[in-house]
This record gives structure tokens, C-alpha cells and sequence, in this order.
């Protein structure tokens, strides 16, 4: 055979594709395949992309290996990530990582578990059934069988496909009866793969109740005619089912679950947070069983790895996972579900940086399948979409039950702090809500979106923060010790750190630059709210969720089922506990400070805080009781705030579309967000100014160049970082212009970060 040219991609994030030779005596690869090539003067793993490729002659390397007789990652999943590497301006090699499992390119042909079965063979069943009756049991050689080869023979008889040689030793057998019974043929010893199921210990499963036959509402039945028609269909057709907090979606996407799978065909289930997908996972596990998959970070690597095999194989027909899920392997995908659709988890913080939303739409539309993108507050390029007619729009405007949303009290801290004289935590409307449900033994939920115990250390004499000195942020406070008993007064308790590059240090008892002994915290954080609930109410029942206190595995899930099980009283918690929970006994939401996201400079801040009060407050009340939310806030006039009170989507939708019109923002126009590194400040503003010049003297009139600046984060991980940033109404014209100008610029090119369709300006 002769040899042909292929194009790879390797995991090196600057490189785009790279051409080899497949040399006569290896197999020619499938596009999806694993090869290994040389780069430079090692070896890498990469995957093929294309073969056949036209020769452009230039000499090129050797495949060194052909490691895959078939396609590793499917052709359509490959096709989706040299998508994402195109809109997103990232290196194929980049989006590929994202989609292959752990150990997929490191060159390991074979990363599954293994372990060693004994069985017993016919003729050992034949002298152990002579044993039990009394006839005198030899081995050959003549011996007697001794008790632990008679153990040994009957622990073998225990279960129809053998038992492992880790039982065995439990159960007091000896490897030494094994090796002599093996050569005797009285038993058999063979190596089978063993399954890591995330599922066996309940860490990655929460407990849910049964929720079979649940009667749909006549909204929700209307709901499910209309989406089970489009799942009928087999057709691509993307849906907004734009549903209030407690309406019942989740029962749609279980029922619409099992009507692609009686079509022969799979379901993809995402959700923003991996706090959520516990929950979300024990719900389709209680319909279909062991044929739910679940892939999201939080699973132990050989987890991960065996849960895309399984995926991969056929054997299941739902995954459930976080955004890089929509990358799994699932070659029969009809329906693809994105809860929670407005959630800004579903965008990669690093490259690639794609939208797990966005990506989605773009699956559906190749495998001919239904994406339903579900929320209560949609974002608002997907509200426009729908309005535009290229999404369906699917409403569900009333509560399961009827059940009323949740009453919202604003509460001034302006006037709170003016009568109190200073600083004010927990108002008093806030505490004696909770005083009352503490009394009624119900359960509440109190959410401030900042973690720590303060957001900074600053001096009352000279001014001076504690600031990190590898990122222009001051370092947030941190008790070391928590809970009961912790003593907030003890300096010696406490640690100042960065939540960007997690530096860390001590507290000192003096002004570092003025040596002054007067150090204030200033702002708070959710351990700071624990500590006041704690004092105010010391016999209550609470645990705080958020980075700090979730990082061991498992611990979150085990924390929510206490929740559940009504072992705890309150929940203090950053935005993982606003979405997605459904927690009956909640009667009672407590917003700290609804105002922590309106000081950003960002033109998303008001969307945002609109999207957390109302999926926040629609925690409470979705039991019997009826809910309420008492919401702390420095302006009870900004309409994002007055709006989520009364849980009024659409008026604030017109008044954030019209600022966006008139300030040309998405969804009016398309951006694109360039940072670019420096080790000084000079550096990273010229590399800023050429890159913005060659995309200026490029473009045409469509597009606007605005910048460059600092960034707003100036310095990051000791990085000195500038911006500019990228306006227009045709991304693909966009784009082109910014890949031009970093192939013009190399050298600035491997200072840069392209940020395509942006959620954050910092």
C-alpha cells in the first residue's frame, strides 16, 4: 500500500494542523484515530483529521504509530470540535482535548482497570462435590485437600463469574492454594475489565424521591405534545422552553428522556454546576436505570475514562453531565437538554473558550436531533433568538400545583445601616423571618455570592489593603477554622488569600505600611454571615456551601442530603445553591447583598443579578407552604432588583435589550475580547497596540476596534494584561481579521487570549 498524507492535531494549544506521512508498512488511520508523530525532538499522541490530504510538497515526517484499527473519537465529534477551534480561534489540538477522555493522548492504547477472577472448573466441582458427601477429597499428587484449598474451592463457587483475588484473601484464602489448584486444573484464573462506576458509593448520586406517575398540569401536558411532536420528528429544531422556577421542566426532559429512547435514539442532559449533577443524575437514574452515564470533572479520572467508554460503546441511553459533555461520544444523539441555559458555568474560563450552550445548538443541528435550552431567566441573546423566530418558544407561566412564587421583600441597607449606626449582616426583617421558620421547623436558604470571611484587610490610618502581589486584587480574609466553636476574634485563626492564583499569607496584627495597629475587614463573605448566624442564633442547625467547604469528593452531595433529610436547618451559600435545587421544606431565602455584581464594570451586570435574585428566590415555596424571599440591597431602585421581585422576565427583558441597542452590545452585535500578557505594563500595551492596528488597517467598515486599555484585572498571576476589544455584526468577518493579524504577529500571538462572544470584560 502506498504511503499517504494525513492532517494531525496535537495537544500543543498555538499549533493548528499538521501534515504527516503514513509511511507503506503501518495501517492506513480513520479520521478520529490516535496516532503518534514527532514534534521537534520528541513524540506526541495526536488525532487524525483529515487523510488524504492534498501534497503540497514539503518534506514531511513519519507516523511513527498507528495506535487506533478504527476511529477513537467519532468523526461528528471530531467535526464539532474543529468547529469550536474555528468560531472560537483556538488550536484544533486545544478543542480536541476537551472532547477525549483522561489518558486519551498520552499515548496509552489501554487505561481500563483489570483484575484477576478465579472460577472453578468442572473437575473442581466434581471433588468438592465428593468432598461434601464424605469421600475422601485428593488433589492430584494423592494429598488430601487441606482447609484452605476447600475454602478456596467453595469461595470460587460463590458467584457465576468468579471471585476476585482481593475477595478471596478477604474471605482467608491463600494465593499459594490458587497457584496449585490452577495447575491442577481444578481452577481457572482470568483478567477481566472491572468498571470504576461513579454510581456505587452514592458520592456522585444524590437521594431523590420516587417520582414515577406524576400527573402532568394541562400547561405541562400542552408542553409536552408540542416537544415530544419535534422529538417524533428526528429532526434538528432548537426549542426555548422559558418555564418560572417550580413549573415542572425537569418532569418534561424525564418524559421527553423516554421518548427518544423508545425511538432507539440517546439523550444528552446538561446542567451548569456539578453540584447539580447529583441530583439531576438520580432522577434519570430512578426512570431508566443502569443506562444513565454521567462525565464531569468532579469523577476520579478512571471514572471518567470508563464512563466515556461506556458512552462510547452504545451501552447507554442518557448522559447527564456538565458542559464538556456535549462533546460525549453518543453516536444515536436526538435530544440534547441544556438547563438552566443563561448560566455562565456553561463558558470555558480557558481555551478553548467556548459556550457549552451555543455548542449544543450547533450538535443538534448535525445529528438531526431536538435541543431544548430551559430556563426561568434565558439569557438574553437566547430570549432574542426566539423572538426572532429561529428558536421555538415554549412557555410554561405557572408553578406545579399552582403553587404561588415566593413573596420578595426588598429591604433598604442604606436605612438598616443609618438606624444601626454601622455595619449591618443580617437585618431584622432577615432575622426574624428566620427566627420564624426556625420556629416553625422549616427550612431556610441564604445566599450571598462572595466566599471568605471579608473581601479585604484595609488600614483606618493610611488606607493600606493587603493586596496579592502577583495580581492587582486585594486578598479576601479566610478563618482557617469554621463552624461551632470557631473563634472569628483569634488573628491566629485567620489567612489572607487571592481567589485568582490562590496566594496566600498571614494576617498581620500591624499596617504594613504604616506599622499602624488599626487592620479592618472590610465587606463580607459567607463565612462572615455563618459566624453572625452562628452568634445570633447558636442553636441552630447550618452548613455553608461554597468553595471552601466543598472540595473534598462527595462532600457537597453528602451535605445535601442532609439538607434533604431535614438534618439541617439553614444553607449559607454562593450561587451553587440558587439553581436547580429542589428542596421542599425551604419556606424562607435570604439575599445578604443583592448589590455584589451591579458594581462591576460590565454591561452584563444587571443580567446577571436580575438571573441569580430570580432563580434564588424560586428556592423558596416549592413545597405546601408558601415561600418568601427577603432580598438586602444598597439600591431597591435599579430595575434588575424592583424586576426579580415580581419575577417580571419580560419587562426586563425590553428595558436590558434597549440598553444593549443603544450601547451596541450583544445580541445587537458580536464581540470579541483580546487580552494580551506582559511581564511589564509597556510590554503588554504595545503587543495590545500592534495587534489592534493590524485589525484596524484590515477590517472593513463593519467592524470597531475599541481599545486597547489595561484590562480591568491589570495584573493576573503576575502577568501585566491589556485589551481591546472587537464589535461587529459578522463574526466570521471578525474572526478572519483577528487570525490574520496574530499570523502577522507571532510573537504577540503567544501573548494573547481570545475571548469570542465574551460573558465577562474583566
Amino acid at each position: 500500500m502506498p504511503a499517504c498524507l494525513i492532517a494531525v492535531a496535537v495537544p500543543v494549544p498555538s499549533l493548528g494542523r499538521l501534515s504527516y506521512r503514513v509511511p507503506p508498512e503501518l495501517p492506513r488511520p480513520a479520521v478520529g484515530a490516535r496516532v503518534t508523530v514527532p514534534l521537534g525532538a520528541r513524540q506526541v499522541t495526536g488525532i487524525v483529521l483529515a487523510v488524504e490530504v492534498p501534497d503540497e510538497g514539503h518534506a514531511l515526517k513519519d507516523v511513527v504509530a498507528v495506535l487506533d484499527s478504527e476511529a477513537f473519537l467519532p468523526p461528528d465529534v471530531v467535526a464539532l470540535a474543529l468547529w469550536v477551534a474555528d468560531y472560537y480561534l483556538a488550536g484544533p489540538g486545544a478543542a480536541l482535548s476537551v472532547a477525549v477522555p483522561p489518558h486519551g493522548l498520552t499515548g496509552r492504547t489501554d487505561a481500563f482497570k483489570t483484575a484477576r477472577r478465579v472460577a472453578i472448573t468442572p473437575a473442581g466441582l466434581d471433588l468438592l462435590a465428593a468432598d461434601e458427601a464424605g469421600a475422601q477429597a485428593l488433589v492430584p499428587g494423592g494429598r488430601r485437600m487441606s482447609d484452605v484449598q476447600r475454602l478456596t474451592l467453595r469461595a470460587a463457587t460463590s458467584v457465576p463469574d468468579g471471585v476476585s483475588l482481593a475477595e478471596l484473601d478477604a474471605r482467608g484464602g491463600a494465593r499459594s492454594a490458587v497457584a496449585r489448584l490452577r495447575t491442577a486444573g481444578l481452577l481457572s484464573v482470568r483478567t477481566v475489565r472491572v468498571e470504576r462506576d461513579p454510581f456505587v458509593d452514592g458520592r456522585h448520586m444524590a437521594v431523590v424521591a420516587a417520582v414515577e406517575g406524576r400527573r402532568l398540569t394541562d400547561e405541562q401536558a400542552a408542553a409536552f405534545e408540542t416537544l415530544s411532536a419535534l422529538v417524533d420528528a428526528q429532526r434538528f429544531a432548537p426549542v426555548l422552553l422559558h418555564g418560572v422556577t417550580g413549573s415542572g421542566k425537569t418532569e418534561l426532559y424525564l418524559r421527553l428522556a423516554e421518548r427518544t429512547r423508545s425511538a432507539g435514539r440517546q439523550a444528552l442532559v446538561l446542567v451548569p454546576e456539578i453540584a447539580l449533577t447529583p441530583q439531576v443524575a438520580a432522577l434519570f437514574r430512578s426512570r431508566f436505570g443502569d443506562r444513565v452515564a454521567i462525565q464531569h470533572s468532579a469523577l476520579a479520572e478512571g471514572e471518567r475514562h470508563d464512563q466515556w467508554h461506556r458512552i462510547q460503546s452504545g451501552e447507554v441511553d442518557v448522559i447527564v453531565g456538565t458542559r464538556s459533555a456535549v462533546f460525549a461520544p453518543c453516536a444515536r444523539l436526538g435530544l440534547l437538554i441544556v438547563d438552566e441555559e443563561h448560566d455562565s458555568s456553561y463558558k470555558q474560563d480557558e481555551t478553548p473558550r467556548y459556550h457549552g450552550r451555543d455548542v449544543a445548538v450547533v450538535r443538534a443541528r448535525a445529528a438531526g436531533a431536538v435541543v431544548i435550552l430551559g430556563s426561568a431567566t434565558p439569557a438574553l441573546e437566547t430570549y432574542a433568538n426566539a423572538r426572532a423566530g429561529r428558536y421555538q418558544l415554549v412557555r410554561l407561566a405557572r408553578r406545579v400545583l399552582d403553587r404561588p412564587l415566593a413573596d420578595v421583600r426588598l429591604v433598604n441597607m442604606r436605612d438598616a445601616m443609618a438606624e444601626a449606626g454601622g455595619e449591618v449582616i443580617v437585618s431584622d426583617p432577615l432575622r426574624e423571618a428566620l427566627q420564624l421558620r426556625l420556629e416553625r421547623r422549616e427550612q431556610a436558604m441564604i445566599l450571598l455570592n462572595r466566599r471568605g470571611y471579608a473581601a479585604a484587610m484595609l488600614c483606618r490610618q493610611c488606607g493600606h489593603s493587603l493586596e496579592c502581589p502577583q495580581c492587582s486584587v486585594s486578598l479576601a480574609i479566610h478563618r482557617r477554622r469554621s463552624g461551632p466553636g470557631a473563634d472569628s476574634a483569634d488573628r491566629r485563626h485567620w489567612t489572607a488569600r487571592c481567589h485568582y492564583c490562590n496566594y496566600s499569607r498571614g494576617v498581620p496584627s500591624t499596617c504594613p505600611q504604616c506599622a499602624a495597629p488599626y487592620l479592618e475587614h472590610v465587606g463580607i463573605g459567607t463565612d462572615r454571615v455563618e459566624a453572625e448566624l452562628r452568634a445570633q442564633f447558636p442553636e441552630i442547625r447550618l452548613a455553608r456551601v461554597d468553595r471552601d467547604t466543598v472540595r473534598r469528593r462527595g462532600s457537597l452531595v453528602r451535605l445535601l442530603e442532609r439538607f434533604a433529610r431535614r438534618e439541617l436547618d439553614v444553607l449559607v451559600g454562593t450561587q451553587m445553591i440558587a439553581k436547580g435545587h429542589d428542596f421542599p421544606d425551604v419556606t424562607l431565602v435570604g439575599v445578604i447583598s443583592a448589590d455584589v455584581g451591579l458594581g462591576l464594570a460590565d454591561f452584563r451586570a444587571a443580567e446577571r443579578t436580575f438571573q441569580l435574585l430570580t432563580q434564588v428566590a424560586g428556592r423558596a415555596g416549592r413545597g405546601e407552604r408558601r415561600g418568601e424571599a427577603i432580598i438586602q440591597t444598597l439600591y431597591p431602585t435599579h430595575y434588575s432588583i424592583t424586576l426579580a421581585r415580581t419575577h417580571d422576565y419580560e419587562t426586563f427583558y425590553e428595558k436590558e435589550a434597549a440598553y444593549r441597542h443603544a450601547m451596541r452590545y450583544p445580541p445587537q452585535v458580536a464581540m470579541i475580547n483580546v487580552v494580551v500578557k506582559g511581564r511589564s505594563y509597556d510590554e503588554a500595551m504595545q503587543g495590545a497596540h500592534v495587534l489592534a492596528a493590524a485589525v484596524r488597517s484590515d477590517a472593513s467598515n463593519t467592524l470597531i476596534v475599541m481599545g486597547p486599555a489595561p484590562a480591568p484585572l491589570a495584573r493576573l498571576r503576575g502577568d501585566y494584561r491589556a485589551q481591546f476589544f472587537l464589535k461587529g455584526t459578522h463574526r466570521t468577518a471578525m474572526g478572519q481579521a483577528v487570525r490574520r493579524a496574530l499570523e502577522v504577529h507571532p510573537d504577540v500571538a503567544r501573548r494573547a487570549t481570545l475571548d469570542v462572544d465574551p460573558l465577562t470584560m474583566l
